[in-house]
């Protein structure tokens, strides 16, 4: 968590608000409620694009605000703007405190104080120049066409953001976090006759660009995004029907952030539209399946040393062994649960209200080597890469598709296939968990989360794993 004073320089000393007469504000607001808060927030964001040997686009984007949330029972007053001024709260103020008039209710008690700092501080939009990144985007550029004649486009972009946030409460409590955020990603379109065929990659995390920089890290970039699109080459249809499917590690873990994950929110848990409602204590899983949000990963994109509530982030255990024992959690929902926080109350900006979200989601290893569980096949489908699912959080139905797959014929890996979907229902999928690796991988920072309209970043992981009677929808080529 960062020091209070490097965003009192962005919020008071800039803005000239008075600290002490903003507190007194949120009093007046939250007296009668049951929580709420003051977000304030002073993001940069940048993006740079390469396509087609040229830069294509390049932005730089520089916001602030604040967002004043009231709560009394399950209803809430938010208001926000871009007007970083005690008259613009004082304003938000009167809106939101209309929410509790007559509730009467007893304000809950602050966060409990944390010093985690989980990444830097540094902005790293401004710790490397604009011509480096350049420079980089088109030495990516030029490294993918020498290295194979039947590259025929290549896109290379860069992303980043540095946001400062603070957090006020009713009697003065005060917290703080300084984020910073980069991200590379690398595509290419090879050709093979008349066959073109394409494949990406891309990594993050809450460092600095510097990282990127090295021709070790951004070459392994490119190099996976040619091997992709080069095995997609030679692919063939996918096959249908009911097999075993083995899962690798690492970036197949989205496939349990949304048919899981999702559904293991504090939320659509109180609400009872999820599929794992008044669940806890119960089988859920196969025997030996546990499943982690960990938010204190180190300089991990989906980490955050506090979340936006002021809640410190933790490591929470949803289901153990395959059994639920808990979910993830917000303030609001937890109180009306009879529960605790557990860190997870986020939202994409000052301008959103914050919901139960996940950060780092994933499986924790098992005891098998992924070569012992591919060996155990006779006929399935090793799936390695997906592009994309859809998944109904209430029934737990999902749908995924593949964007590297092979066959699995007696034991070996055999022709990679294209079109390949899987098809299945959440809590039938984590009960049809028949082998589970000691290789466990998490993703390498490239996942951006969807919810009720907000998008905010995370991590995904896994070990490899096997399991049965999965249905696989193929294509036709």
């Amino acid at each position: 968590m960062s020091d209070l004073s490097k965003t009192d320089e962005l919020f008071f000393e800039r803005s000239g608000m008075d600290l002490d007469r903003v507190g007194r504000i949120v009093d007046e607001a939250l007296h009668g409620a049951d929580d709420g808060e003051l977000f304030l927030e002073y993001r940069q964001s940048e993006s740079l694009a390469f396509d087609d040997g040229r830069l294509k686009t390049a932005s730089f984007d520089s916001t602030q605000g604040f967002g004043l949330r009231s709560i009394a029972g399950e209803a809430h007053g938010y208001a926000h703007a871009s007007d970083l001024s005690e008259a613009a709260i004082k304003r938000a103020a009167d809106t939101v405190s209309s929410v509790q008039h007559g509730y009467g209710g007893t304000l809950a008690a602050p966060p409990a104080a944390s010093n985690a700092a989980l990444y830097t501080d540094a902005n790293p939009l401004a710790l490397t120049p604009f011509g480096d990144k350049v420079d980089l985007l088109k030495e990516i550029d030029a490294y993918a066409r020498a290295r194979d004649p039947r590259v025929k486009q290549v896109s290379a972009s860069l992303a980043g953001s540095w946001q400062a946030v603070q957090i006020l409460r009713a009697g003065g409590h005060r917290v703080a976090d300084i984020r910073p955020l980069v991200r590379l990603n690398v595509s290419v379109v090879m050709a093979e006759g008349d066959r073109m065929e394409s494949g990406s990659c891309g990594a993050g995390g809450r460092v600095a660009y510097d990282i990127y920089l090295t021709p070790e890290q951004w070459k392994a970039q490119v190099d996976e995004a040619m091997r992709i699109a080069e095995v997609n080459l030679t692919s063939i249809a996918a096959p249908a029907g009911e097999m075993e499917v083995v899962l690798g590690n690492g970036w197949p873990g989205v496939m349990l952030h949304e048919a899981v994950g999702h559904g293991l929110e504090g939320d659509f848990n109180r609400k009872k539209t999820s599929t794992f409602s008044g669940m806890i204590g119960q089988r859920v899983a196969s025997p030996g399946v546990t499943v982690v949000d960990d938010g204190t990963i180190h300089d991990r994109r989906g980490s955050i040393s506090i979340d936006d509530e002021g809640t410190r982030s933790q490591r929470n255990v949803l289901i153990e062994d395959g059994i639920l024992v808990g979910y993830m959690q917000d303030r609001q929902n937890a109180r009306l649960m009879g529960m605790e926080p557990t860190g997870n109350g986020r939202r994409q900006s000052f301008a959103h209200n914050p919901m139960p979200r996940m950060t780092n989601t994933f499986m924790e290893a098992g005891d098998k080597d992924p070569g012992e569980i591919l060996a155990s096949v006779k006929k399935g489908l090793y799936a390695v890469n997906f592009a994309g699912g859809q998944v109904d959080i209430t029934s737990g139905k999902f749908v995924f598709s593949a964007s590297e797959a092979y066959l699995i014929e007696d034991g070996k890996i055999g022709a990679p296939v294209k079109g390949a979907t899987l098809i299945g229902n959440g809590p039938d999928a984590m009960n049809q968990i028949a082998m589970i690796g000691n290789d466990l991988a998490l993703d390498d920072g490239i996942g951006t989360c969807g919810k009720s309209g907000q998008g905010v970043p995370v991590g995904v992981g896994q070990p490899t794993l096997k399991m049965t009677g999965v249905t696989v929808g193929g294509t036709a080529m």
